[in-house]
């Protein structure tokens, strides 16, 4: 018998649920996944019914439940060492950029919203979009000059938590195809190849097709 249970969206759209689930699965923990599909127009009665915030992801383990995405990150790295850097300033630089990624870029968020199944070249570009990408680039193209070298992740070698909080919006930079330098579509390229987010895309192709949600399959007005 599993150890608790991760409640999710539709991988396909759900960018918090993707922040949820690749800890989870970074730290092993045993664990049943469980999506509980949102509809449109929200809120969706399961899941608040479910989660104690009524958001998704939501973990339930060994009699602790953790809702919000970064604090399951940091549960989970109770279970998993090196999911933060070990050095003390890197460490300190990675809960920085992650909590500055859990609070902010709204407007990205709002233009260029995660679907995984999607082409959306070229949309979304709006100016304060567009705003936040700039902001990305230079954060991710400092973090990587201090602390990324010796592989291709912001803090070098290791998949950790600071890319799991970034790893949606690889996923929209490459659904939306914003005007990006090559150091950034090269972080992008790295994260796409981790075996984790080559899971999550096979399972998000598999969900079947009455799981769409009209209001996110529709492309939006070119900026």
């Amino acid at each position: 018998m599993a150890d608790g249970t991760l409640y999710i969206g539709q991988r396909r759209y759900s960018s918090w649920s993707l922040r949820g689930w690749l800890p989870v699965k970074l730290a092993n923990l045993d664990v049943e996944v469980t999506v509980l599909r949102f509809t449109r127009p929200g809120p969706t009665k399961v899941i608040q019914e479910t989660s104690p915030n009524r958001l998704v992801p939501y973990l339930e383990h060994r009699g602790a439940r953790v809702w919000e995405s970064l604090a399951i990150c940091e549960y989970c790295a109770e279970f998993g060492g090196g999911l933060w850097p070990e050095d003390r300033v890197a460490r300190a630089h990675a809960r920085a950029i992650a909590s500055e990624m859990h609070a902010g870029f709204r407007a990205l968020r709002s233009a260029m919203w995660m679907n995984l199944g999607r082409d959306f070249s070229g949309l979304g570009r709006t100016p304060e979009a567009l705003e936040d990408i700039a902001r990305i680039e230079a954060l991710w193209a400092d973090t990587r000059a201090r602390f990324g070298a010796g592989g291709p992740y912001l803090f070098g070698a290791t998949f950790g938590m600071a890319d799991v909080m970034f790893a949606p919006v690889v996923a929209r930079f490459l659904g939306w195809k914003p005007v990006l330098t090559a150091e950034t579509q090269a972080y992008c390229a790295a994260v796409r190849a981790h075996p984790l987010v080559e899971d999550w895309y096979r399972d998000a192709a598999a969900e079947p097709a009455d799981w769409l949600v009209a209001e996110y399959e529709a492309a939006p007005h070119s900026a």
